[in-house]
Order: structure tokens, then C-alpha cells, then sequence
């Protein structure tokens, strides 16, 4: 009787009651949490992942890792929006390994038929380039163009891996891309 008391004061308690009882150990406050939470979450990876066959697995980690981490959460009245986080990065990397990939070290690219020292001097160079012109900027502006143009990630990818909002995520990449366009004048 004492336990099922104890469980409907939980289901009403506020988020920051639940945090400090889950963070102490109380699987019950911390279950609480989950059954506040999870159809959400549910909800949110659902518009992020391709397909309804992750969602669980998604939120059931996102669980997990709560569960292992909760003493980092600084402020527990802000619980939910540290649980989406988590919900979205997992999301974000069931994307990234639904993505297929191309082992580079199998691939045997045969060199191109004229590659004389000149022109593999040249290329050289040119890369030596860019890898000077992406040194030169900000990290984030440098991040957003390697995600992009490398990562091939969208606007929202980045906007969500670098927690910034797509429009800033816009103008650092114009920026980057204008920068390295100037840089990379001479190799055109």
C-alpha cells in the first residue's frame, strides 16, 4: 500500500522532485520520469529517423544514458529538454549508421594515365591549400563547411550536431565558403 502511495505521488510530482530522487538512487521517481517522457521522445525521433523500426531502441537509450548521467544534469527543472538532447543525438547517429559507407583503404583507384610529377605537385599543393584556407577560420565556421561539404550532413544535421540554429549555421557556412572561394582563387 505504502509503495503504490509512494508511486501516484511521483506521477504528480514536478520534474526537479523526480531528478534528485532518481539522481539518490529511487528507480521508482526515475520511472516516473520515463513514462512522463517517452511518448515525446517517441514522437520527436520519430521526425528525425527514416523509419519507426529504431524509435525504441532510440528512447530506450536515451534512457540508459540518462539514467548513467544524471548527476551532470546541472538544472533538474530542465530535465526534458536535456532528455530531447540526448533523444536527438541518438537519433542523429541511428541516421549516420543507416547511411552507407565506403571503406576508403579498400578502394583501388588506379591514378590517372598522365599523372606526371607536375601535375601530382600541383594537386599537392592544392590541397595543401585548402587545408591551410580551413585552418585560417573560426572552429565553428570550419566545422559547419566540413559537415557539409564533407560530411555531406543538411542544414538541420549540423544545426543539431553544433547546437546552433540553422540560420546561424547558414551564415557560418556562407562565410567559410566565401573565405575559402577567396584562398582558393589561384587553383581555379
Amino acid at each position: 500500500m505504502a509503495e503504490q502511495h509512494h508511486r501516484e505521488v511521483l506521477e504528480t510530482a514536478p520534474d526537479w522532485v523526480l531528478v534528485g530522487r532518481a539522481t539518490e538512487g529511487d528507480t521508482v521517481a526515475f520511472a516516473a520520469l520515463v513514462r512522463r517522457y517517452a511518448p515525446m521522445m517517441r514522437a520527436y525521433a520519430r521526425r528525425i529517423l527514416p523509419g519507426t523500426a529504431e524509435l525504441d531502441d532510440v528512447v530506450q537509450e536515451t534512457f540508459i544514458t540518462a539514467w548513467e548521467q544524471l548527476e551532470t544534469l546541472e538544472n533538474p527543472d530542465r530535465v526534458k529538454s536535456w532528455l530531447m538532447r540526448i533523444t536527438s543525438r541518438k537519433a542523429v547517429d541511428r541516421v549516420r549508421a543507416l547511411r552507407p559507407h565506403t571503406d576508403i583503404a579498400a578502394l583501388e583507384v588506379p591514378g590517372p594515365q598522365h599523372s606526371d610529377p607536375p601535375r601530382r605537385h600541383e594537386a599537392s599543393a592544392g590541397v595543401q591549400a585548402l587545408r591551410e584556407a580551413l585552418a585560417d577560420l573560426p572552429d565553428t565556421e570550419r566545422q559547419c563547411w566540413v559537415l557539409r561539404e564533407i560530411g555531406e550532413y543538411s542544414y538541420d544535421e549540423i544545426a543539431e550536431q553544433l547546437e546552433l540554429p540553422a540560420s546561424t549555421v547558414r551564415g557560418k557556412l556562407a562565410r567559410a565558403r566565401q573565405h575559402i572561394i577567396v584562398r582558393m582563387e589561384e587553383w581555379r
